[in-house]
């Protein structure tokens, strides 16, 4: 059992070297993005299926809440949270539309969308992030694997480069809070004090 840890653990450090080594740019670019848009008064919308959904909702509250300074809160909202929502619309028009009509309802030009998908291929998740294109909004992907159809689809898609869920999604959330704290950073130019202990 203890070896199982140790090699997953090290898998776990080995994908986030490469990250370092090829998605500093991407990363970057997304963290100014994000910034640009609130400084427009604009949104942040996210969306994914599963794990991926609980790592929309992790950064949607780090954003509305606070990552590491107090601070006003930033709007951000994530589209798997309301399950009336989700079960009429899955209902009436298909679970394939879950994400899609939500986006037809609150985003706006000018608006950050981000669809995870570990795979690149969830439809729900690829409709969604059309219809936001459609409406004038930043497209971004936060994939793994080979990228999959998210990939060609996005403004902008950052890929992890593994094959494994887990792995994938250690990344997506490690990508979402430094996307948290330099937002923060660039946003409110005031010393971090100490978070919050809690949740």
């Amino acid at each position: 059992m203890e070896r199982q840890i140790r090699e997953e653990i090290k898998e776990s450090i080995r994908v986030k070297r490469i990250i370092l080594e090829r998605l500093v740019p991407q990363i970057k670019e997304l963290a100014e993005a994000v910034t640009q848009a609130y400084r427009a008064k604009k949104k942040v919308i996210l969306f994914g299926n599963g794990g991926s959904a609980a790592d929309a909702q992790h950064i949607a509250c780090e954003l509305v809440g606070r990552f590491g300074k107090e601070r006003r809160a930033l709007p951000a909202i994530a589209l798997s949270t309301n399950t009336s929502t989700l079960t009429a619309i899955g209902n009436d028009y298909g679970y394939e539309a879950i994400f899609a009509r939500q986006v037809e309802a609150f985003v706006e030009e000018g608006d950050i969308v981000i669809g995870i998908s570990t795979s690149g291929d969830a439809t729900n998740v690829l409709d969604g992030l059309k219809v936001a294109k459609e409406k004038g909004a930043k497209t971004v992907g936060l994939g793994g694997k080979s990228g999959g159809r998210l990939k060609s689809l996005v403004d902008l898609c950052l890929v992890v480069p593994s094959d494994s869920t887990p792995r994938i999604q250690e990344a997506h959330i490690t990508i979402g809070h430094i996307i948290c704290s330099i937002v923060e950073k660039e946003l409110f130019r005031v010393k971090w004090g100490k978070r919050r202990q809690g949740g």
